[in-house]
């Protein structure tokens, strides 16, 4: 059995606890409950004939005056960065995100996830391009979650 740990990371109420519930239980809940610290989830899985565990940390959101500690994000191998398609504020802390994470696991895989892409428009959606590393998601409405899983074990296996 392969075990590979994977970051959940962006700013708060972004949605990361929202996504990982989906993929993780198939389920969702409209109500907000900050993550204090890391929540760790497991999910199992067989991936080319290849038994894989997940290990999957929901790190709690970063604000202008709470950073989290870089120790969290030690010994991962991929990270699923969140951001809140109806907050470009989150968006523009994407970078320092990456910059963290990276500076800790330099050889570690990435994808993207632009969250709650159920409350744009059509013509709003437009402007989010796809590429291999980013994906628009809605965990409500379970949109592309199993993708930015599959996406990033692709990667890191």
């Amino acid at each position: 059995m392969i075990r590979k740990k994977i970051l959940l990371l962006g700013d708060f109420a972004v949605g990361k606890t929202s996504l990982i519930r989906r993929y993780v239980d198939n389920a969702f809940d409209d109500s907000y409950l900050t993550t204090i610290g890391v929540k760790i989830s497991k999910k199992l899985f067989v991936m080319n004939e290849i038994e894989v565990e997940m290990i999957i940390w929901d790190v709690e959101g970063t604000t202008p005056t709470k950073v989290i500690p870089l120790h969290y994000l030690k010994g991962a191998s991929g990270a699923i960065f969140v951001t809140d398609v109806n907050r470009s504020e989150t968006l523009l802390s994407l970078e320092t995100h990456k910059n963290d994470f990276f500076s800790q696991n330099p050889e570690a895989s990435f994808v993207v996830a632009h969250n709650k892409a159920d409350l744009l428009s059509t013509e709003q959606k437009k402007q989010y391009e796809n590429d291999e590393d980013t994906f628009l998601t809605s965990a409500k409405d379970n949109i592309n979650v199993e993708n930015i899983f599959s996406a990033l074990f692709d990667k890191m296996l």
